[in-house]
């Protein structure tokens, strides 16, 4: 097991000895001087043939010879310098009168030079042997923090010690059916001799699947916890190197750790960045990517019996790994881990909401219903978004205008209320939204509408925003067509009272075709000519259905194109008439919004009660 080293102090630091060094010598140098004066007063510089005169005139009091340069004061307290040619003595000068009142000095800087050549002398030295061992304490510390620069070879891995780790079970919310799939490895490392007296054997390797911000690694974190064992954790970009063959040496040097201090876990981040599928031999058979992978399958099918060592590894696209890594004896279990339902969504809150100030009246269930699609991470962001928002504004706890104002800044973006719109932008913009609202809300399968706003978020410049009342994970032919007639009303309200559609509508036109071709070529909802068939195929990758390779005719595409736009008209024509009955609705009620900037449900419901 790696031993914790700590950083440098202030002893050992290369460069806090060479600043020591660095001002050992400035003071050596200055004190080294017999004529120290910090504030010495700036003389005269006169030539030589002046000086030699004021001393024959006798008004000179002390002359200084050093080198050559000749310094003099004379006995009204003038300062004077003056350079005199190399060679030359005071004989030469005629400056040894005896019977002139000047006292001549001459300095030997013979001393001082000496000990200036010898510091800066050593400067480039010292320098070169600091720069040696920063680099050599680098190269240690990019191999692993062991053995100097030959430790490049070594794991990257954090070591945790299970027995003082206090993530558990209980802080991973939302996740039963995947912490039911793992508990038997909790159980089986605490109680090995169990499972062997049975002639059962653990899975060594445990994939965690699901989306980002679901709490894979918050899972694997706490199974170590529970079960009170080294906890190896590295993520699979720190085996990739530009050097061939690094990853693979540092896979075994992880993995010889590991049984060392068996029985223990290795959890392998973000494994699809070495775990990808192999290729048809481009790049050839040196790839260090190929390397690693190799390395690691190797690793985990050649464990000795006995072992105890299990490896969790965490991606949320299984789709790219390899086949050999999935198959039994390497990761032999796949958990998924979902985004979380309603109830789970309201576990989340309260495990996040343990550290954090709430009023009495925080409703968490309404908080949960209005986060429909978020992670765990996006769920504790809101809670810490909330806690900002009550900080600014100095209360004393969180209240729920907190909560629901930071769902917001979450799922839409922040409030712009400087951005500047003019009074005809703010009735378009209005307009645009009411019409949204109202067109959703006389279709029959259209999600409730929740809140109508003309404030600036992000790059929209209003926002209409639909919330489901439950979780749902199917859609009907006819509640794509009712959202076709919700995302129609913007451009159609636009179209009725100011006779023209703006580009505000581009968004809503990009999503309306985005459904009708999914309806036509995904989910096999065309007509007669085209029937049940899909014409596309999902790039599972990015979770999204696309056209992958043409794989039918001209006549097709254009019945295609044909069908798609029909389903886009037929929207278009339905939004034209719910919103042509409710004219004077549409324009009441925007005419409100703009005094209100922000309108709820159960306002918007008053106009039609």
């Amino acid at each position: 097991m790696q031993k914790y080293r700590p950083k440098n102090s202030q002893g050992r630091n290369p460069f806090f000895v060479l600043m020591l060094v660095a001002i050992a010598g400035a003071a050596l140098m200055l004190f080294a001087k017999p004529d120290l004066n910090l504030f010495p007063p700036k003389p005269e510089r006169i030539s030589i043939t002046e000086l030699i005169e004021h001393y024959k005139a006798d008004e000179l009091k002390n002359i200084i010879v050093k080198d050559n340069t000749v310094d003099a004061e004379s006995f009204d307290g003038a300062q004077y310098r003056s350079i005199k040619e190399p060679g030359t003595t005071i004989v030469d000068l005629g400056l040894n009168d005896p019977l002139k009142r000047a006292r001549v000095e001459i300095i030997d800087t013979s001393a001082t030079e000496f000990w200036t050549n010898l510091f800066v002398g050593a400067i480039p030295l010292l320098l070169l042997i600091v720069l040696l061992i920063f680099l050599f304490r680098k190269a240690g510390s990019a191999g692993g923090g062991e053995g100097g620069p030959f430790g490049f070879g070594k794991s990257k891995a954090r070591v945790y010690d299970g027995k003082k780790h206090t993530t558990k079970f209980i802080d991973v919310a939302g996740a039963q059916e995947a912490k039911d799939e793992v508990v038997e490895v909790v159980d089986f490392l605490k109680n090995p001799k169990k499972y062997e007296k049975m002639g059962a054997k653990i899975p060594k390797g445990i994939l965690l699947v699901g989306p980002p911000g679901t709490g894979k690694t918050l899972l694997a974190r706490a199974i170590a916890g529970e079960a009170g064992v080294p906890f190896f954790n590295v993520s699979g970009s720190e085996f990739v190197e530009m050097f061939v063959g690094v990853g693979a040496s540092r896979v075994r040097d992880l993995f010889k750790t590991a049984k060392r201090n068996a029985p223990c876990l290795v959890f392998i981040d973000e494994i699809d960045a070495i775990g990808k599928k192999r290729g048809n031999g481009s790049g050839g058979g040196h790839d260090e990517r190929e390397q690693t992978l190799n390395q690691i399958l190797t690793e985990m099918d050649g464990f000795e019996p006995g072992t105890n060592v299990i490896v969790l590894a965490a991606t949320n696209r299984p789709d790219v790994l390899d086949q050999a890594l999935l198959r039994p004896g390497r990761f032999d279990r796949r958990v998924h881990i979902d985004l979380p339902d309603m109830e789970a969504r309201e576990q989340i809150l309260a495990v996040h909401a343990k550290n954090k100030k709430f009023d009495a009246t925080i409703d968490f269930k309404s908080v949960a219903s209005k986060t429909v699609g978020f992670s765990g991470a996006d769920i504790e962001n809101v809670l810490n978004e909330a806690a900002i928002a009550s900080v600014k504004t100095r209360s004393a706890s969180i209240s729920q205008k907190h909560l629901d104002e930071a769902v917001e800044k979450v799922s839409m973006g922040p409030e712009r209320r400087s951005r500047k719109i003019s009074e005809k932008e703010k009735q378009i913009i209005a307009h645009h939204e009411v019409g949204h609202a109202i067109a959703g809300h006389f279709t029959e399968n259209c999600e409730p509408m929740h809140k109508i706003s003309v404030i600036s978020r992000g790059n929209a410049l209003g926002v209409t925003w639909f919330l489901p009342e439950e979780d749902t994970y199917l859609k009907s032919e006819q509640k794509m067509k009712d959202e076709m007639v919700s995302l129609q009303g913007g451009r159609m309200a636009e179209r009725l009272i100011f006779g023209q559609t703006t580009t505000g509508a581009s968004n809503d036109l990009e999503r309306i075709s985005r459904i009708a071709r999914a309806m036509i070529m995904t989910y096999g909802m065309g007509g007669k000519t085209l029937g049940p068939v899909v014409f596309a195929e999902m790039n599972r990758s990015r979770g999204i259905f696309e056209l992958t390779e043409k794989e039918f005719s001209e006549d097709t595409a254009r019945e295609i194109d044909r069908e798609v736009q029909s389903l886009v008209e037929e929207a278009e024509s339905l939004c034209e008439e719910i919103l042509k009955k409710h004219e004077k609705e549409l324009r009441l009620i925007a005419t409100d919004l703009i005094k209100k900037e922000t309108m709820t449900r159960e306002e918007f419901l008053a106009y039609f009660e």
